[in-house]
């Protein structure tokens, strides 16, 4: 027997992340009258702090960990409900919690995030980075490691390796350069100083405008050592929550028990191939162990290329797949390829009144040429709020069209202390042969990398202080035919924003 709804909302959002609580904020500010309600595992929330428009598309924040009674104080009309979701019923427009309490909802919006995707489950020593708990997890671990073996290349995998002091770090990446999701191999090879020295020496600029890089071969290692011994203060909470911030290894202390400040040793090319135990290496004469220690490590790892690496521990960062499956028994959702909810340019998923914002979601209506989807804070920020007013505007019966920021990719990070700027098709996605590239690189301050297709500028790459974006934002939203500029375009004796003002 079904049981009876202890209460419906008018609107009722899945998970306290940033899809989540954006969306949240965007409901009640537009329809303060209305009753919503969040439903969230964790006792915190993920709120956006210090938000700062850079430009048209370009936005800058912080995340920080809040308390949820922060957001109910905020929004009177607002409930928070503590508790994992069990089951979602689209027919009868319910969700069950876990604590079996049942809430009816007139518009739902799932934003239940990503998981990781973990090399294996439940093993000991495998570790998946992606929430407050498993980054509290890892710090515990790393106080007592003297190698880790990590494998993945997305952007807490850069983070990682950078910011880990005291302990060997051999990173396996499947590519043939660092970053690759979000880098060519030339910007690759600019950052690889950084994991020489504690902090990159930026004092030397030598301009040109052509960038080259040898290819490593495959099963190809390179070892960068940095030798210090320094201790950064930090100070760490044990708080339950959704996918950490873009900082989240700021205020913890990442650091092993060796003298070493930094020693990583790159393994390109290469996947997991098998995760031993000690006992099952030793029955396996055969492995070729790639240091000395046999049998003195708690976990061994083989990789494809063919070596074998003992190590405390095994830290899984290969990226996270929509987290979709709790949604999807008895109900009829459509998927993407990928695994996500299929939205449209509402926001809207398959079901009735159900919307997703988030990791959790696949936009699949027809992008725009200059914009793709990659499963980012910023755009977990933008989907939430779209969806939040796209979902009271549905309800208000006011037309709504797709956001601007839809219009053009664009996205301010920072890796290895670096500020990152990424626009457009940054890596030519889709473009195939016809693009052309130019580039500048002063050795330790900045990397510029522009792609044109048709004489248009269509993306770019900018590391470092190169005060660029918002002249080059302008340049791919107008489409300006730049083939009289040719490579004059990065000339540094020229001050580009000044010429196209």
């Amino acid at each position: 027997m079904a049981k009876t709804k202890e209460r419906t909302f008018r609107f009722l959002i899945l998970g306290g992340g940033i899809a989540g609580v954006t969306c949240v904020e965007q409901l009640s500010t537009q329809i303060p009258s209305a009753d919503v309600a969040l439903i969230t595992a964790g006792s915190h929330i993920k709120a956006v702090t210090n938000y700062k428009q850079v430009s048209k598309t370009l936005e800058e924040f912080d995340v920080e960990e809040r308390p949820s009674s922060d957001l109910e104080e905020k929004f009177p009309n607002l409930v928070v409900i503590h508790s994992a979701v069990k089951s979602l019923n689209t027919k009868s427009h319910s969700v069950e919690t876990a604590d079996g309490r049942v809430f009816g909802y007139e518009r739902l919006c799932i934003c239940s995030g990503g998981r990781p995707k973990l090399l294996t489950q439940d093993h000991p020593y495998v570790l998946g980075i992606r929430d407050t708990d498993s980054a509290q997890e890892f710090q515990k671990r790393l106080s007592k490691a003297k190698r880790i073996v990590v494998v993945g290349n997305g952007g807490i995998a850069l983070e990682l390796v950078f910011k880990v002091e005291g302990c060997e770090v051999i990173w396996a990446v499947k590519d043939k350069a660092i970053g690759n999701t979000f880098f060519d191999a030339g910007a690759a090879q600019f950052f690889i100083p950084s994991l020489e020295t504690d902090k990159p020496d930026r004092s030397v600029p030598c301009k040109r405008t052509r960038y080259t890089t040898e290819e490593p071969a495959p099963g190809a290692a390179h070892t960068f050592t940095a030798e210090r011994n320094s201790r950064r203060p930090g100070s760490s909470s044990t708080k339950q929550g959704s996918a950490l911030g873009p900082d989240w290894h700021k205020g913890i202390v990442l650091k092993g028990t060796e003298q070493v400040s930094r020693r990583v040793s790159l393994e390109y090319q290469c996947e997991v191939e098998r995760i031993f135990t000690p006992e099952e290496l030793l029955h396996s004469l055969q492995q070729e162990l790639n240091d000395e220690q046999e049998g003195s490590w708690p976990v061994y790892i083989k990789l494809t290329n063919g070596k074998t690496f003992g190590c405390d521990f095994v830290v899984s960062a290969t990226g996270v797949v929509p987290n979709t499956e709790l949604f999807l028994h008895g109900n009829n959702f459509a998927l993407a390829d990928d695994g996500g909810l299929r939205v449209d340019d509402q926001m809207m998923t398959s079901e009735p009144d159900v919307y997703a914002a988030g990791d959790v979601c696949t936009a699949c209506w027809e992008h725009s040429l200059l914009w793709q989807q990659m499963r980012l804070w910023t755009q977990a920020r933008q989907m939430g709020w779209y969806a939040g007013r796209c979902m009271a505007s549905h309800v208000l019966s006011e037309p709504i069209e797709l956001d601007f920021c839809f219009e053009l990719f664009s996205h301010i990070t920072k890796f290895f202390n670096y500020k990152v700027v990424l626009l457009g098709k940054f890596n030519g996605q889709g473009l195939g042969p016809d693009q052309e590239l130019l580039v500048r690189c002063t050795k330790g301050l900045e990397y510029v990398k522009v792609i044109l297709s048709g004489g248009r500028m269509v993306g770019a790459v900018l590391i470092g202080e190169t005060d660029l974006e918002e002249t080059f934002e302008n340049l791919i939203l107008n489409q300006m035919d730049l083939t009289p500029y040719g490579e004059e375009l990065l000339n540094p004796n020229i001050d580009i924003e000044d010429y196209f003002d």
